[in-house]
């Protein structure tokens, strides 16, 4: 009976250790986080701690404005603007090997997929006929969702919003607000 008590401990304690405890952003701040607008593309950079001895999955959406332009079919360099699509919202994933986790810390870098065009959602009398062709030129970000899950229990929850949009490049942290 003892050793099967002992046994009983010595998984759960190892059962625990793959756990996270408490992860968070480092510093310990929820707007730790540095983004880039990269055109249609967001990044978002940080380092979380509180991390177990399991793999890492980052999960990031961002919806966005939309501009674009319609592309005529029979003389491609024609390119009237489009009327904006509707609100578009892409996303991106990044797996941390638990390898990588050091101290029960380790960096990130996640950025989304550029859009579809034309955008699902879209009129379909964004450009003059149906011949014509929607293509996004460049989103102008307004929100931004990241979860970062390990053995598919989400540990940390982030919301931020940018007030206002962002425009092409590191969006300023003063813009940002998270929750």
């Amino acid at each position: 009976m003892k050793r099967f008590l002992a046994a009983t401990a010595a998984c759960a304690l190892m059962a625990g250790s793959a756990l996270a405890a408490n992860v968070h952003f480092v510093p310990n701040k929820v707007n730790a986080a540095m983004w880039v607008d990269q055109g249609t593309t967001l990044t978002e950079s940080a380092t979380i701690g509180g991390l177990g001895n399991a793999d890492v999955v980052i999960n990031m959406s961002a919806t966005a404005n939309a501009s674009a332009v319609c592309i005529n079919p029979g003389k491609g360099a024609n390119q009237p603007p489009g009327q904006n699509p509707a609100p578009v919202t892409v996303s991106g994933t990044q797996t941390i090997p638990k390898g990588d986790i050091t101290n029960g810390s380790t960096s990130f870098v996640v950025t989304t997929k550029a859009p579809d065009n034309p955008a699902p959602g879209s009129p379909g009398f964004s450009c003059p006929n149906e011949n014509w062709r929607e293509v996004i030129t460049d989103l102008s970000f307004t929100s931004a969702h990241t979860t970062v899950e390990q053995l598919g229990v989400t540990e940390l929850d982030v919301s931020c919003v940018f007030n206002p949009a962002t425009a092409n490049g590191v969006v300023p942290s003063q813009t940002v607000s998270c929750r």
